[in-house]
């Protein structure tokens, strides 16, 4: 079984994106990594160049900067690494992502148990998303706590953005990838970054979503959704989150629920009372 891991960047370090971590937990499961880096105004690529594993495969690309449609710039840079995978599975992390240490061998278990079970197109995972603080983890519907990361590199499939896959078994219709569940998290530090680096980063990607920039303010959030982390963090990024994370974050008191915040919290509710989940999910269970 061979196992490949892929990604795109781009200005990573100017952006504030634990991109370095991120690859190196990707390595603990993976026999190549693909990387697309898109003309950066920053050290990205040298960074990428420093760690030196010969399973890393650099592709240095140009971004179409007319693409303004709804971020599909991030599925043609995705799609651009995926297409140079050569393993039977292809895992996408995103370059704020990072896998534990403790589930890397667990994750190479599941795609081995896998492997032979073609009704398996991909794996999705649980997710940590850290909010504001990295003792702080964001759960509300407005989240999604399942999403798919790994897809069987044999099957006919393309990202219509960045966040998830449609599989072409069919000329005239896709669906969602059918999936087992890898029984482990995926930790999202995004939310963490330095106040600075995410305004810097609403700044520069605004462009893609055919919007001006709009200001950043970590506590400008709905305080119920933000709940204690249990767990411990990777280690591989423990020095990143004492270096870049943000350390000012407090939520706003006075702040007042969007229309959409207040919807989450209805779900919310109904999920409790029902015992069901309502958030989104890219991908069909089958085990």
């Amino acid at each position: 079984m061979k196992v490949s891991g892929f990604t795109f960047l781009r200005n990573g370090t100017m952006l504030g994106y634990p991109y370095l971590e991120s690859l190196r937990s990707l390595l603990q499961v993976c026999d190549e990594v693909v990387v697309a880096i898109g003309k950066s105004e920053d050290d990205t690529l040298a960074q990428v160049r420093s760690l030196n594993d010969p399973r890393i495969r650099i592709i240095e690309t140009m971004w179409n900067e007319g693409m303004a449609q709804r971020g599909f710039v991030y599925a043609q840079q995705k799609m651009i690494a995926q297409f140079n995978c050569t393993g039977d599975w292809a895992f996408y992390l995103e370059g704020d992502e990072v896998i534990h240490e403790d589930d890397a061998p667990k994750i190479r278990a599941v795609l081995a148990q896998y492997l032979n079970q073609p009704e398996v197109e991909g794996i999705a995972f649980d997710y940590h998303h850290f909010y504001g603080a990295p003792h702080l983890v964001a759960q509300s519907p407005a989240w999604y706590r399942q999403e798919l990361r790994i897809i069987r590199n044999t099957i006919r499939s393309f990202a219509p953005d960045g966040l998830f896959w449609v599989v072409m078994d069919k000329n005239k219709k896709g669906r969602y990838p059918k999936a087992a569940l890898a029984h482990c998290p995926i930790y999202h530090y995004g939310h963490v970054r330095s106040s600075e680096k995410m305004q810097e980063k609403h700044r520069q990607v605004a462009k893609y979503w055919s919007h001006a920039p709009l200001p950043h303010d970590y506590s400008q959030v709905d305080a119920n959704i933000l709940q204690p982390f249990q767990g411990t963090h990777p280690q591989v990024v423990q020095p990143w989150l004492a270096a870049m994370a943000e350390t000012q974050f407090m939520a706003d008191p006075n702040y007042r629920l969007t229309k959409r915040e207040r919807r989450h919290r209805i779900l919310a509710k109904i999920e409790s009372l029902l015992g069901v989940e309502l958030t989104k999910k890219h991908f069909i269970k089958v085990i």
